[in-house]
């Protein structure tokens, strides 16, 4: 389990492809320091399980259902990315509740400035769409953010200047992909009405 306050960049240094996964080496020397084998840490809003590590970085697989469901372009060598360890049971819980488990990738529509914060408005598919809503949370690459505008098919959300320059998101530009975790509560509400659809007509 995981907040979406994001704890440092990491780099990813190292790519193995495999059968149907990958192994990435991942730099993140804070991460690292309070890690052990099986800890888990998210990489730009992905849970990944740590299977080696050195005294800066770790070795994770990557599923091939991961990958499909994530951003294609995340897994490369030389790509900076938001790390955060998973959160400890009584640690203050600083953003919300973030599982790692990415519903899959939104697109940049457009960024603008204002004053000095940044406004960036994403593309929301038909399955994610009804899930977003104003004032709600939303995870974007794994930080934790608040919706501040909603439209049918987008959403936006307004980044101060501290989240510009400690993740990734500072550097998104039109066209680019992210991933997105939708709130999990919002998921089991969608869920429920599905099943319980004219259950009380």
């Amino acid at each position: 389990m995981f907040t979406g306050i994001i704890a440092e960049l990491g780099t990813i240094t190292h790519v193995t492809p495999t059968e149907d996964s990958v192994r990435v080496t991942v730099r993140a020397p804070r991460a690292v320091a309070k890690a052990g084998h099986g800890d888990s840490i998210a990489i730009s809003g992905v849970c990944l399980t740590v299977i080696e590590q050195t005294d800066d970085s770790f070795v994770a697989d990557v599923m091939g259902q991961t990958i499909a469901m994530s951003n294609p372009d995340q897994w490369a060598a030389g790509r900076t990315v938001n790390v955060e360890s998973a959160m400890a049971a009584g640690e203050q819980l600083g953003g919300h509740i973030v599982q790692g488990h990415v519903d899959g990738t939104a697109t940049v529509l457009d960024t603008r400035q204002s004053g000095d914060w940044r406004v960036i408005r994403f593309a929301l598919n038909a399955e994610h769409a009804p899930l977003v809503v104003d004032k709600g949370s939303i995870t974007i690459d794994g930080v934790s953010l608040t919706v501040s505008a909603v439209g049918d098919d987008w959403c936006e959300v307004s980044l101060i200047p501290e989240t510009l320059v400690a993740t990734t998101l500072g550097v998104l530009e039109t066209g680019d992909t992210v991933n997105i975790e939708t709130d999990i509560l919002a998921r089991h509400i969608a869920r429920l009405a599905h099943f319980t659809k004219g259950a009380f007509a």
